[in-house]
């Protein structure tokens, strides 16, 4: 199909039509290749275009009108396409820009060239920094993350936070699971999505709940379903036969992991016997619930706040997999010491896990991965 006749005083450069010739056959060659905007050949051939439009903006000057020109010529050689506008064209050539072509051939060869072209808009949009990009596109893509998904790890900073909590994982699991492990935990948590104000009380926080669950659990990350909150642990003595009874705050198995994970959870700062009652718990759990193929199970105590020696040292005599992370709710951020001042205005976390089992066990929730644009 012919392109476009010039309309009245408008000057194309000179080399114009051999470029629209070009990006015809580069789209119609992605175009049998796979599914628009799916596809790493597609997301090649939208770097192509890119760079050829960088190239000349840089060389001959193109402007606007020229780009606006080019979508107009390509939407009627492919009337049936999207993602031809000149919007669209131009994120190509700020997907040109962000990859360089020393580094284009990674991406391609990555998970990250199966995301869909709204992600890579998401990244050329919200972040600016090359590593960052790459990062959270390798994360998107490991995570099946949807658009959404991905623009809220990035508003809340998912890449400083990842893997960061104090564990003991490096010598109570062995490589490359300790790595596996502690990859999918977080410091702090992000809570803020409950919206609660410093006054905040109990009653706020349950029907903050009733309408974040989902939130909570997407926070908490992929693989995660929840078994049951005060979950009893019966332990019977050995010598006396007598039977003693402990409750979990919240149990989750993690499906990736294939290992029971414990949370407890404390309204106050941490302290180190939090880690021995911690490793009470792990010891039950791997006792009377763990089954053949599964891990071990593995703890994370969630405080507002911690300080990190006092952690570190509690944590440095257990052998078994435990974690410390803190969490963050709406108007407060905790810090390495949370000031006495704002721990009456926490929420009451162990009434949290109440509540998640309550809706759990009558909704079966578990954590939706599959949420794409």
């Amino acid at each position: 199909m012919a392109e476009l006749p010039a309309r009245p005083g408008e000057r194309l450069p000179s080399d114009y039509p051999a470029f629209l010739d070009e990006v015809k056959a580069r789209v119609a060659s992605a175009r049998s290749q796979a599914a628009l905007a799916v596809s790493a050949a597609v997301l090649a051939a939208y770097w192509e275009i890119g760079t050829g439009i960088l190239a000349r903006e840089s060389a001959q000057g193109w402007g606007a009108k020229v780009i606006e020109r080019l979508a107009g010529d390509l939407r009627r050689a492919f009337p049936d396409m999207k993602g031809l506008s000149p919007r669209n064209l131009r994120y190509m050539r700020d997907f040109a820009r962000a990859w360089p072509a020393d580094s284009v051939g990674e991406l391609l060869q990555q998970p990250a060239a199966r995301l869909p072209w709204g992600h890579h808009m998401v990244l050329l949009d919200k972040l600016s920094d090359a590593q960052a990009r790459r990062w959270y596109a390798s994360y998107a893509a490991t995570h099946g993350c949807s658009r959404k998904v991905l623009e809220a790890q990035i508003a809340s900073d998912l890449r400083a936070r990842h893997g960061a909590a104090l564990t003991t994982f490096d010598r109570a699991l062995p490589a490359p699971d300790s790595e596996l492990v502690r990859d999918a935990l977080k410091d702090p948590y992000n809570f803020e999505f409950l919206n609660l104000s410093a006054d905040a009380k109990e009653r706020d926080l349950e029907a903050a709940l009733l309408n974040d669950v989902q939130n909570f659990l997407m926070e908490m990350g992929r693989g995660f379903a929840l078994v049951g909150r005060q979950f009893p642990l019966r332990v019977r003595d050995e010598e006396s036969g007598e039977e003693s009874e402990f409750f979990l705050d919240l149990l989750f198995y993690n499906y990736i992991l294939r290992r029971f994970v414990v949370i407890d959870l404390k309204i106050e700062d941490f302290k180190p016997e939090f880690a021995g009652k911690m490793n009470f718990y792990l010891t039950a759990v791997d006792e009377l619930e763990r089954q053949p193929g599964d891990g071990a199970s593995i703890g994370l105590v969630l405080c507002p706040g911690r300080s990190r020696t006092v952690t570190q040292w509690a944590l440095r005599g257990l052998d078994a997999p435990v974690a410390v992370a803190r969490y963050t709710t709406a108007g407060i951020t905790m810090t390495d010491q949370t000031p006495a001042a704002l721990r009456p205005a926490l929420p009451e976390l162990p009434e949290l896990a109440s509540e998640l089992a309550d809706i759990a066990q009558a909704a079966a929730i578990v954590y939706d991965e599959h949420d794409r644009l």
